[in-house]
């Protein structure tokens, strides 16, 4: 459970960026953090005045995964976009472009470069990645995630279960 507390704790800072702080204990985030059913919903404050930004993020199955995945964020990205992008508890270089595998039971196997994000503590997924979140996935009960970079390689499995509700939650946000 510390691990995700942790985990959900950078994932905010990552959306937040600087001046972000992060949940004390006692607060509904804890039994948020607890339950690897749900999709947590936040709005981080933007740069510029009443700039506020959407995401949704899923830790990683810790039984499954390496101490370094935190789990999955979908976030509202600029232009109407929608990002996703993998967590990361040891970040890799901010100018690195790491080489991401996902799998998923019935949708494949698809290796792609990505870019890192948040200093370097968050890979950013190619565009094109963002449609799967917004479609397959939605019925795909886990993903599994490699992420490798030079001579390391972080991995694990994220439950997608919830993700269809939401992503609709998220979309319906994106704009406000």
């Amino acid at each position: 459970m510390l691990l995700s507390l942790f985990s959900l704790a950078l994932t905010g800072w990552l959306l937040a960026g600087p001046g972000y702080e992060a949940p004390r204990l006692g607060r509904p985030f804890v039994e948020i953090a607890a339950s690897s059913s749900i999709w947590k919903f936040t709005r981080s404050q933007g740069t510029k005045e009443g700039e506020t930004f959407a995401a949704i993020m899923k830790t990683a199955d810790t039984a499954q995964s390496d101490p370094d995945l935190a789990g999955l964020i979908v976030r509202c990205a600029p232009k109407g976009k929608v990002d996703v992008l993998v967590a990361l508890v040891r970040p890799f270089p901010p100018r690195s472009h790491p080489r991401v595998t996902i799998s998923s039971n019935g949708g494949g196997t698809q290796t792609f470069e990505a870019s890192m994000a948040a200093a370097g503590a968050a890979v950013l997924l190619p565009d094109e990645i963002s449609a799967f979140a917004s479609g397959r996935w939605q019925t795909t009960p886990a993903l599994t995630v490699v992420v490798k970079e030079t001579d390391s390689e972080i991995k694990g499995v994220v439950a997608l279960n919830g993700l269809r509700e939401a992503y609709h939650s998220l979309v319906a946000n994106c704009g406000q």
